[in-house]
């Protein structure tokens, strides 16, 4: 996979492109895996859109039968762009709600006795390593060779002349395991949550989309999402 940056620096700009990216038409499917704890830490938001979520975390962090320091799959809510970037935007904001929020997700991880690694955020080499994972979100996008000649023009007129559109749908179909072009975000932790503002309460670095697949493809379908958000570049 290659990193493609999204030029988000801060929360309102990450909430806008993670929104935009679930809204394209090249998108088929999504997956995005949001933890208790992180919906209980926004308890106090003002987000009409987390309010399920957070009454979900609550049941869940109260059940008995799960272990909240485990890596349980019923600690993870399938959720929808909103929620996710309704979370986003509280841990990388700055103000009462935001730092409410990042002192309950603190609190939670000491009483449950999970350290917070001393990584920088966003540091691909240490995703495997990652516990607990609060944020884990992807997307689908349409095969090259299933992309419809009317719907999808622009993607196909991006690769110039149709003969290199052609090869690469080929290649794609004909590839062994067949090639999913995907779009994921970064693996999200606690150091991304906690500590991933400066002093000036920008991102330390610009939020980027890991992508698998064809690159001319990709880089057409993120320049419009950029353009939906509102980012310029």
């Amino acid at each position: 996979m290659i990193a493609i940056d999204l030029g988000a620096w801060s929360a309102s700009q990450a909430a806008a492109v993670v929104r935009a990216l679930g809204q394209h038409r090249y998108i088929v499917g999504r997956t995005h895996l949001v933890h208790a704890l992180a919906f209980d830490a926004v308890a106090d938001a003002p987000f009409d859109e987390l309010a399920e979520a957070v009454a979900w975390a609550r049941a869940t962090l109260a059940d008995s039968s799960i272990d909240a320091a485990s890596r349980d799959e019923r600690l993870q809510r399938r959720s929808t762009e909103a929620e996710l970037a309704a979370v986003l935007s509280v841990f990388w904001s700055t103000g009462s709600v935001a730092d409410s929020a990042r002192r309950r997700l603190r609190e939670s991880l000491e009483r449950l006795e999970l350290p917070v690694a001393a990584t920088d955020p966003f540091d691909p080499h240490g995703e495997e390593a990652i516990h607990p994972l609060l944020v884990d979100a992807g997307w689908e996008l349409v095969p090259l060779y299933a992309l419809d000649p009317a719907r999808h023009r622009g993607a196909i007129d991006a690769f110039g002349e149709r003969i290199l559109y052609d090869a690469a749908a080929f290649e794609e179909e004909t590839s062994i395991p067949p090639l999913v072009p995907l779009h994921e975000l970064p693996a999200i932790g606690p150091v991304e949550l906690l500590s991933a503002l400066d002093a000036d309460g920008a991102l330390v670095e610009p939020l980027t989309l890991w992508v698998e697949g064809n690159s001319t493809y990709h880089e057409y379908v993120v320049r419009g999402v950029k353009r939906a958000a509102k980012i310029e570049g």
